[in-house]
């Protein structure tokens, strides 16, 4: 099919007045088959398209997936001129310019201009600009702000600016790109035309600081649905585990496209090498590897000769593949919003889309330290952010519900029946008094503070900002100082979403009564609310897939009765043979052979050696009997240099190094290289550190540690501590501790 690369005008319009008749005469239809070979227009995209060919300025808001660059790129073809599209990436470029050109049989229809192209290139683009052949020019805002480009533009037909990811405008939009904001007054040197500005993702607040800065505050706004039935949310408690858990679910899922996001490049490049040791075909992708290996790796994922992107939020603008069927968010994101784009690559088809996001409360104190040296006003509104993400993360409300809520969108299903709280659906329970505390809170407070400044005066806490607000002075102060703690932040924002409550767009976060919360307050009603979902500080601590509930109590009693038994033949305490940890995995996972005992915490390949087979007997003898169907096992390999460090200890050990040394030349400090050790010496592995202990301590302190642990039922430091006293420190009763588990274990 041959493109036109002018529409003639006199084939188009009928009057004198070509703009204002092109959105009569034009056949859309007839142009979206000549050109895209589509039959019909999604959602609103023909009534935008008409609305930028009658040279009005757009604002056009409509999620992932929903169709937002043939907006502008069916107009470009129709209009006379160059259209200007500023994009962010080069790669998001590449990808549209190849699509539109690998449409045409002429050269030359699309171009961009950025930092990746040579002089030869450069020559070539305005060439054919020149010559009328091109209708659509990306650029990124840095290279549309060049002076020398600006110059070039000058003279150059322009039928209309498209402004792709208008989010990054915005301090409130998760992508902030400061020369964004340059964008209007480089539009005002090369001369004005109509603006198109498109966003998948943005609140009241980022949808009004764009309009602003671009100068659009008059544009007629199309929004879209933000509710992508396909997709399925679920939060899981992020734990040890993770990397397990992850290999399991692609293994689940053979075959199927997922992209992994990870906030840091280091964990990027981890997890990929984890997955590929596991034979999951995956790479890595983030903004410090070269060019030519992030283009690599898009074009294997696209060509599916990869099926995973590892990657960090530098991967997946305008990524356009339709059949991405997983999204997992390995840390939790900075925003909703960046979370509602990421997980909107899944599923562009209609088609499977499950978003899965693994959350632990330390990666928001995390993500807090990292903005301590930015600007004050950049910290408020990270923190703030962040909470939104925390509330949807720790909620028990429809996932579907909250996040449309945040865009502005209601939702009035009860039950999505597609995320994880509405197919586990917790209990109800009456928060009408509750929710009566806060609203008159709120009254209280002239409508003039957040929830987390709501929740400490409801609760009676005299902080320094309450107490110099003179607000401790008022009778509401302390007046939900009974109620359960874990109810404020849930009532909160469930009233957000019931309308009894609204925040500020300007003043981002600070709770405002609606008439409806006006009404509840003279005559309150039922409202039943559910309590957020607990993820515990030491989440990371427990051992993963609810271990304890799926620990096999019959069993784990058996086992510990064989150890007891061992423990009495071989004259050695029971914990040296294997830890209460290890008989719990045990009595979980049901490992018959010593191949699969290794895959147990604690149990190396010496250990189970030593003492696994009448473990693994026992195990098989027990599944036999019960008719026990065994959890299928995931050995997960890993690598890198975890791994590495502790083959150095060992060969460090045997040469006779400090280990004060050992720990420098690792970069350990000497808490983390005894965590090392002790982890080799539990999983069975021998090591003599008789040379360090006979240099750094007393032989009779030694003698009376070692002596204490032969006699214990337990390894328990804390134990130890106690009952040696101000004798030893903790580290010289680590070290002994190694030494007997090394001589009477291993």
């Amino acid at each position: 099919m041959k493109w036109g690369h002018k529409v003639p005008l006199s084939n188009l319009i009928t009057t004198d007045n070509p703009i204002l008749n092109m959105t009569t005469d034009v056949n859309l239809t007839e142009q979206l088959k000549r050109h895209f070979g589509f039959d019909k227009f999604k959602g609103d995209q023909e009534a935008i398209i008409r609305n930028v060919l009658a040279g009005n300025d757009t604002f056009v808001l409509m999620p992932t997936g929903g169709g937002k660059s043939l907006c502008y790129q069916l107009p470009s073809l129709i209009m006379d001129g160059t259209a200007i599209v500023i994009s962010p990436l080069i790669a998001l470029m590449k990808n549209q310019v190849d699509v539109i050109n690998g449409m045409s049989e002429e050269e030359g229809m699309a171009h961009y201009l950025n930092s990746s192209l040579n002089k030869a290139a450069i020559d070539q683009v305005k060439a054919d600009i020149m010559a009328g052949k091109t209708k659509l020019l990306y650029v990124a805002p840095e290279s549309l702000n060049k002076d020398d480009n600006v110059e070039f533009l000058k003279s150059v037909k322009i039928s209309f600016y498209a402004v792709d990811e208008a989010h990054c405008i915005s301090e409130w939009g998760h992508d902030f790109r400061p020369e964004y904001r340059n964008i209007r007054p480089t539009i005002q040197r090369i001369g004005v035309a109509p603006v198109i500005a498109l966003t998948a993702t943005a609140t009241d607040k980022v949808r009004s600081d764009i309009k602003k800065s671009l100068g659009i505050v008059d544009a007629k706004e199309f929004k879209s649905s933000f509710n992508r039935q396909n997709l399925y949310y679920e939060v899981r408690p992020k734990t040890k585990e993770i990397d397990k858990q992850i290999i399991k679910f692609v293994k689940q899922n053979p075959g199927k496209s997922g992209i992994i996001y990870c906030l840091s490049r280091k964990k990027v490049e981890e997890l990929a090498a984890v997955l590929e040791a596991n034979e999951i075909k995956a790479k890595a992708y983030h903004a410090g590897l070269d060019s030519a290996t992030r283009n690599t790796t898009q074009d294997d994922f696209l060509m599916e000769r990869i099926d995973i992107i590892v990657a960090t939020i530098a991967f997946g603008m305008g990524i356009d593949k339709p059949d991405v069927r997983f999204v997992i968010h390995y840390d939790i994101p900075k925003s909703l919003e960046g979370y509602y784009q990421e997980t909107g690559r899944a599923g562009r088809d209609g088609g499977e889309g499950k978003c899965i996001t693994f959350y632990a409360y330390k990666d928001l104190q995390k993500l807090e330290k990292f903005m301590e040296n930015k600007p004050v006003a950049e910290q408020d509104i990270g923190r703030q952010l962040l909470q939104e993400t925390a509330a949807y993360a720790e909620s028990s409300v429809c996932r579907r519900k909250m996040l449309l809520h945040y865009f502005g969108e209601e939702y009035n299903k009860e039950n999505c029946g597609n995320c994880d709280n509405c197919l586990h659906p917790k209990k109800k329970i009456e928060g009408r008094d509750i929710l009566l505390i806060v609203l008159e809170a709120v009254a209280a407070l002239k409508e003039n503070f957040r929830s987390e400044y709501v929740i400490d005066f409801v609760k009676g806490r005299p902080t320094e900002d309450i107490v110099s607000h003179h607000h401790d002075e008022l009778e509401e102060f302390g007046s939900g100082e009974d109620e359960n703690e874990k109810l404020w932040n849930p009532v909160i924002r469930q009233a957000l979403i019931a309308g009894y409550i609204k925040k500020d767009v300007e003043n981002y976060g600070l709770l405002k009564l609606t008439a409806a919360g006006k009404r509840f307050m003279k005559n309150p009603q039922s409202f039943l609310i559910v309590e957020d979902a607990e993820f515990s500080d030491d989440e990371e601590e427990e051992g993963g897939e609810g271990l304890g509930s799926a620990l096999d109590p019959e069993l784990y009693a058996m086992l510990r009765d064989l150890r007891k038994e061992m423990s009495k033949k071989l004259k050695v305490p029971p914990y040296v043979i294997f830890q209460d940890p290890s008989l719990e995995q045990m009595a979980t996972m049901y490992p018959i052979s010593l191949e699969e005992l290794q895959n147990i915490q604690g149990v190396g390949a010496g250990k189970a050696k030593r003492y696994g087979t009448e473990f693994c007997k026992l195990i098989k003898r027990y599944c036999d009997e019960k008719e026990i169907v065994r959890p299928e096992e995931l050995r997960v390999r890993t690598v890198a240099k975890r791994s590495m460090d502790k083959v150095k200890i060992i060969q460090n050990i045997d040469r006779q190094v400090p280990l004060n040394e050992i720990a420098a030349s690792l970069g350990l400090d000497f808490e983390q290289l005894l965590e090392n050790i002790e982890t080799i010496v539990y999983s069975g592995t021998k090591l003599n550190i008789d040379y360090f202990l006979e240099e750094e301590m007393d032989d009779d302190l030694v003698d009376d540690i070692y002596d204490y642990f032969s006699e214990s039922e337990t390894d328990d430091l804390a134990a130890a501590m106690e009952e040696l006293g101000d004798e030893a420190d903790e580290d010289q009763v680590r070290l002994v501790r190694v030494k007997f588990l090394s001589e009477m274990a291993n």
